[in-house]
């Protein structure tokens, strides 16, 4: 029997009506850009996903700097936010993304840094393809579960929530850094024009791949505001729920305790 259409509760790419759809969809735009990935996350936002990345990792000290802890890296795309992390601690780090093609990536940059090019890493983070729906851990397993610009990817929030929180230790911790519009207003409206004017050509020109460039500012557009985000995090029965805006707006990194 085939699936039937659902209510949208996560991303949609153009074309997709079921989960299953939009799943296939984001594996495989992002199967086709990774060869540019890096390349123009860094260009289009004008290095500003590198202090991001940064700015979180330093927030999560506290968690890092423990050589016990486990980290789950989430939807770890070419590894940036993986590498973040090993660079602010001694806590071991774990990526995982379902696009074989970022993985790829990601194991030749974590080789890389491992032997000494710039920004080092003390070793080589592993990496493993996973999908984050159906992630391929016990119970209670991490210290801490991240993940930068992929959860508004995943086909449905509220499942995705469910499940990092089922590989989550009581008192772990969840961290979500992800794009969102801005607030009305001159600058506000600048950025939207840049979002969904700008950036969709120079980023089709230069991937050739329009669509995936086009779906970017779109999945922003209908992902939830910050609060709303907060809701459902404490909906699905996250505790100490907070989060905070950076960059005028654009992005912002969310946080939540797993019960105990």
């Amino acid at each position: 029997m085939p699936e039937l259409a659902a209510p949208v509760k996560g991303t949609r790419p153009d074309g997709a009506v079921t989960e299953t759809g939009a799943s296939t969809k984001v594996r495989e735009m992002f199967t086709r850009i990774a060869p540019r990935y890096d390349l123009l996350n860094h260009l289009l936002s004008l290095q500003l996903d590198r202090l991001w990345r940064a700015r979180a990792a330093k927030r999560l000290r506290p968690i890092l700097s423990r050589a016990d802890a486990l980290v789950l890296d989430l939807c770890c795309g070419t590894g940036d936010l993986a590498f973040s992390l090993a660079r602010a601690g001694s806590a071991r780090i774990v990526g995982a993304d379902f696009a074989h093609t970022m993985l790829v990536r990601a194991k030749e940059k974590s080789a890389a840094l491992a032997a000494g090019a710039t920004e080092p890493i003390a070793a080589p983070v592993p990496f493993l393809e996973a999908d984050a729906m159906r992630l391929p851990f016990a119970d209670a397993s991490f210290d801490l579960v991240t993940t930068a610009f992929g959860f508004r990817n995943l086909s449905n929030y509220e499942a995705g929530l469910c499940e990092i929180q089922r590989v989550l230790k009581p008192g772990g911790t969840i961290t979500i850094l992800e794009f969102t519009e801005p607030p009305d207003g001159l600058l506000g409206d600048l950025y939207r024009w840049y979002f969904c004017k700008v950036l969709p050509k120079i980023g089709g020109l230069i991937s050739g791949e329009s669509a995936a460039y086009s779906y970017l500012p779109k999945s922003v557009a209908r992902f939830f505001r910050p609060p709303e985000l907060a809701s459902l995090m404490t909906t699905v029965g996250y505790q100490s729920v907070d989060y905070i805006v950076w960059t005028l707006g654009t992005v912002a990194l969310h946080t939540a305790i797993r019960a105990k």
